[in-house]
């Protein structure tokens, strides 16, 4: 409808042009024939600028009717089941819900979501079986990936036209992020990594927010927090103060959960991200501004100090005991209902607390850190990220599947994915600006909103169970007028506060938004590369597997430690089990890597 429009205005500006050329408008006269000709030669190229731009937009509506067509054609009649091969997802089973209902009506798709849950050994069986699904999600695009890739357990995205057929939005608008995939893939196309960003010259908005009670530190008298010692004091005196939370169980200072530790344990290498704006990198972490790698293991280092935060937290009976055993499930509660006051992250912080029924009592979090800290904030990247969407070699469905990837990489797809239905939760104005619908305000800032317009459920219920990006959050959204995808930036979000609260944090930080403080404050800025893991040897990967247990499992029991003394022991004997298995050679493997990623980020400037 919006081609036929602009061709219908294109068509009205040639024939004002025509009128004008006939004398049906009001022109100078002008008796110089030089005047004349330049006249004459302007119409003309103007003339034949306009049939140009009409036979293009003429062009770009045959194909995507073209497009239209072949879609049909790959719907199934019947309703058919789609196993989606997830290493991302913190859910099993069929995606239900609003998303749900979506992929029914739009493609005649159940999706079955298979996660890999760390040490379940969900991919090694799939690999074994010869079958790794229909759509394919990876957590990294290192060894498990180029596993798949060597073993063709993945669809050429170029064989039969699969991309240019079925996915000409991707291939038409992420030709960055397909070309990185093509070289890593060494020389194939089988996907491309998440988050793709428009221009690499933005960052990204900002994550590591810490976020805090805020309405409790204002109760405190705005104590100063420089380090980390200081915010253990702070979260203390808030329990103080607030020693139960909604449902009258007890608080704490934090809350974790371990679904998403990968080679260390995710909350104290974020924690090290955080504070040090340092970034996770295999055994440890590296630090984008000298390009310098620090072993997770090392004494005095940024995962060890970060470790003994948390630990000093649980002396203090400031740490969720649960933390260990529960979920992420878990933890999502324990912060909707106020159980814990900080979380370095703001997805897992403030969108979770800052509920409308919060700030009608005027209690919300917002981004407080220590003045010492550095937070990391990524660049963005047109290569992508290293999450990467593909599609199983055994799949019956690689058109279908290419045509959801397809239409999740389309405006209308990402905002679906991260908002709800269009018209019913979001929509674009007059203005060409995105607005929330009440209904689309109210999920977004509390999941457990019930859906209307004939969608079941909550918000929360058919969240996107795929747990991926297409487009990076912070992307420029071509549909809207000038706006990206985050919501936080929106026009039309971006209004008056919306408790006193809110504006108490804003008078103070002189800032009218968290991100806006966080690029205000001193930060570390990772930027966005082709830089992509390498491949780890199979002797090196067995050694690598058994150092990654001893970690997660000793820094477990370390944060757990009861004393000073019994923290020390066992990270003593964390690190005399792990040179038993082998970590000096991570560790000089991972050193190598960060040359290999300065040369990548050299490569940018």
């Amino acid at each position: 409808m919006k081609a036929k429009k602009i061709v219908a205005l294109l068509l009205a500006s040639v024939m004002t042009l025509s009128l004008m050329a006939c004398g049906g408008g009001s022109t100078p006269e002008t008796t110089d024939p030089a005047v004349t000709d330049d006249v004459d030669e302007a119409d003309d190229e103007e003339d034949v600028d306009a049939e140009d731009d009409v036979d293009d937009v003429a062009d770009t509506e045959e194909d995507a009717d073209d497009f239209e067509e072949l879609l049909a054609e790959v719907i199934p009649e019947e309703t058919v089941t789609l196993d989606v091969f997830d290493q991302l997802a913190n859910y099993s089973g069929e995606q239900i819900g609003w998303f749900g209902q979506i992929m029914l009506e739009k493609f005649n798709v159940k999706l079955n979501i298979i996660p890999d849950p760390d040490g379940a050994g969900v991919y090694e069986t799939r690999m074994e079986s010869g079958n790794l699904g229909d759509i394919v999600i990876w957590g990294a695009d290192g060894d498990e990936y180029l596993q798949a890739v060597e073993k063709g357990m993945l669809y050429d995205w170029n064989e039969d036209d699969l991309l240019s057929d079925y996915g000409p939005y991707i291939k038409e608008n992420m030709p960055y992020a397909l070309e990185k995939n093509t070289n890593l893939s060494g020389g194939t196309t089988y996907g491309y990594g998440f988050a793709v960003a428009v221009d690499s010259t933005e960052r990204q908005d900002a994550m590591y927010t810490w976020d805090l009670r805020w309405d409790l530190y204002k109760e405190l008298g705005y104590p100063e927090i420089k380090n980390l010692d200081d915010m253990v004091e702070v979260l203390a005196q808030m329990k103080e103060i607030c020693p139960t939370d909604d449902n009258g169980k007890p608080t704490y200072g934090v809350s974790l959960f371990n679904d998403w530790d990968g080679d260390m344990v995710m909350f104290v290498k974020s924690l090290a991200t955080a504070y040090y704006g340092y970034d996770e990198f295999g055994f440890g972490l590296y630090d984008p501004e000298t390009q310098t790698y620090h072993p997770c293991l090392e004494e005095g280092g940024p995962y060890l100090e970060s470790l003994k935060f948390y630990n000093t937290l649980y002396q203090r009976g400031l740490l969720d005991p649960d933390s260990q055993t529960q979920k992420n499930a878990g933890m999502t509660e324990d912060y909707q209902n106020g159980t814990a006051f900080l979380n370095i992250f703001n997805f897992l912080g403030s969108s979770l607390y800052n509920t409308e029924a919060h700030a009608a009592e005027n209690k919300a979090m917002y981004p407080c850190p220590p003045s010492e800290a550095k937070p990391l904030i990524y660049g963005q990247n047109v290569y992508g990220g290293n999450r990467i969407w593909s599609i199983g070699a055994k799949s019956e469905y690689p058109e279908l599947c290419m045509a959801i990837l397809n239409w999740l990489s389309t405006p209308e797809g990402r905002m679906t994915s991260e908002y709800g239905p269009k018209d019913v939760c979001w929509y674009y104005g007059e203005d060409g600006k995105t607005y929330f619908t009440d209904l689309g305000r109210t999920a977004k800032l509390d999941g457990k909103t019930e859906m209307a317009d004939g969608y079941s459920g909550t918000f929360e219920d058919g969240n996107f169970k795929m747990n991926n990006e297409t487009w990076a959050l912070d992307a420029a959204n071509p549909d809207s007028n000038g706006e990206t995808y985050n919501y936080r930036k929106w026009e039309s979000f971006m209004s008056e506060p919306s408790c006193d609260i809110e504006a108490d944090w804003r008078e103070k930080t002189g800032c009218a938004t968290p991100d806006e403080y966080m690029g205000s404050v001193g930060y570390a800025l990772a930027p966005g590369t082709t830089y992509t893991a390498g491949v780890r040897s199979d002797e090196l990967q067995v050694v690598w597997n058994q150092v990654a247990t001893c970690i997660k499992d000793n820094s477990w029991r370390a944060i757990y430690a009861s004393t000073d003394e019994e923290f020390d022991q066992i990270v003593a004997d964390m690190i005399a089990q792990a040179d038993e298995y082998g970590y000096d050679q991570c560790v000089e493997f991972q050193e190598n890597e960060a040359k290999l990623r300065a040369a990548a980020e050299d490569a940018v400037k």
